[in-house]
């Protein structure tokens, strides 16, 4: 049948063009809605700007076609032929795909809320731009689909193989990818907001700066991610894989880490405030305002038994948080000397500033003196070693936190070379425990 029999046919009222041969035939901007040509061919007509609204396409082939800004909206087109097909800027909303071929179609631009793509094959389509938000994606094949700033915001791509797709810029906003197929796709400036990722491989990936805001990536496997500068914050990590990922500078602000596996990953100067981590605790860099409180109640007690602070004219009175020397009875105990290696990360934390790394090196020294019965005010010797020395007035700074000039340990205080793991600050410490 030719074009022009067709639209004769179809103004006397028959809509019924069911596996009729339009191959080539010209339809630009017919008039054609809710027109049946299930099984009908098309290959390389001309539908440009047609309005084929609620049309039915199902198994029809539309391979090479050309249906630019057409009408498509609530079509029903499952198993159709679109390979190779110039959908650009068409209105496919609320249609349904299911099945599809549209390999290497040209959907640049295309309007395609709420359609269902379900199992629908998309492999090297071009959908840079697209609006699929509500999109019905679930197993359909996107392997090298092209999505640059598209628009898949609460789009349903559960078990779809996004393997190798550009989906740079695009809004992952809502979107449901459980068990979605991700590997080597490029998705720099992506934004995951609450997206679900559940049970994603995601490992060795490059995720560099994308924001995955309060995004489940629940028991997601992320082994040896790169998520440098990526924003994480309250995002759900629950028993993910992270080994030897990287988290460096991370947005990590109330993110869950329960039963995550963090064995090697690297967090320097990420952000861990309020964050839960793997032992189902939240995040404490340093000693709290609390625990310094009531170790000052029992300050005069504790002196008073077992310390004596030496005081005497004929040696320099001390300039700092010190004391000339110290007198003590009973057990004491030797605290290595410790840097600012969180222990729950297993990693230098902080490493360009020196106050906060003390902050550090001061907590891990209060956590070994509780585990051996003391407080900071049994400490009778400490020794303050610094890769700078012009960073001694800022680590006395925070250092005078902890001990008050009145009651402070005897110090010595030096430069070296070098320090483990190039901290900028290590102090060990001698206390002493009541007899």
């Amino acid at each position: 049948m030719d074009a022009e029999s067709l639209l004769e046919k179809y103004a006397e009222g028959q809509r019924n063009f069911r596996s009729e041969n339009l191959s080539e035939e010209n339809l630009k901007g017919a008039d054609l809605s809710e027109i049946d040509l299930d099984n009908a061919n098309l290959a390389g007509a001309d539908l440009s700007g047609p309005n084929l609204t609620q049309a039915k396409l199902n198994s029809t082939n539309l391979t090479k076609a050309s249906l630019t800004n057409t009408k498509l909206n609530s079509v029903s087109a499952s198993s159709a032929i679109f390979a190779w097909t110039d959908l650009n800027g068409a209105d496919l909303s609320w249609s349904n795909l299911s099945n599809t071929n549209l390999n290497y179609a040209n959907l640049e631009q295309a309007k395609l809320t709420g359609v269902n793509l379900s199992s629908a094959k998309l492999i090297y389509a071009n959908l840079d731009t697209a609006n699929l938000s509500g999109a019905n994606l679930s197993s359909a094949d996107l392997t090298a689909a092209y999505l640059a700033e598209a628009n898949l915001s609460k789009a349903n791509l559960t078990k779809a193989d996004l393997g190798q797709a550009y989906l740079v810029g695009a809004n992952l906003t809502l979107a449901n990818l459980t068990e979605a197929i991700l590997q080597s796709a490029k998705l720099q400036g992506a934004r995951f907001h609450r997206a679900n990722l559940n049970e994603v491989d995601l490992s060795g990936m490059n995720l560099a700066d994308i924001d995955f805001t309060a995004a489940s990536l629940q028991s997601t496997n992320l082994t040896k991610a790169l998520f440098q500068g990526a924003n994480l914050q309250k995002a759900n990590l629950r028993w993910a894989n992270l080994i030897q990922a990287n988290l460096d500078g991370a947005n990590l602000r109330r993110v869950d880490l329960t039963g995550a596996n963090i064995y090697g990953a690297t967090f320097k100067d990420a952000d861990l405030t309020g964050a839960i981590m793997p032992d189902g605790e939240v995040y404490k860099p340093i000693a709290s305002e609390v625990e310094i409180g009531k170790q000052e109640t029992s300050l005069e007690k504790v002196i008073s038994m077992t310390r004596k602070v030496i005081n005497t004219d004929n040696a320099p009175a001390p300039v700092g948080p010190y004391n000339q020397a110290i007198a003590a009875s009973g057990q004491f105990v030797f605290v290595a000397g410790q840097i600012a290696i969180d222990p729950r990360l297993g990693d230098v934390v902080y490493t360009d500033d020196v106050k906060k790394q003390t902050e550090q090196v001061i907590a891990n020294l209060e956590a070994i003196l509780t585990a051996a019965g003391a407080t900071f005010q049994d400490v009778v010797k400490t020794t303050v070693f610094l890769a700078d020395m012009n960073d001694f007035a800022a680590v006395n700074a925070v250092y005078a936190k902890y001990f008050p000039e009145d009651t402070a340990p005897a110090r010595a205080c030096v430069q070296v070379s070098r320090l483990p793991k190039d901290v900028l600050v290590e102090i060990d410490a001698i206390a002493m425990i009541s007899a």
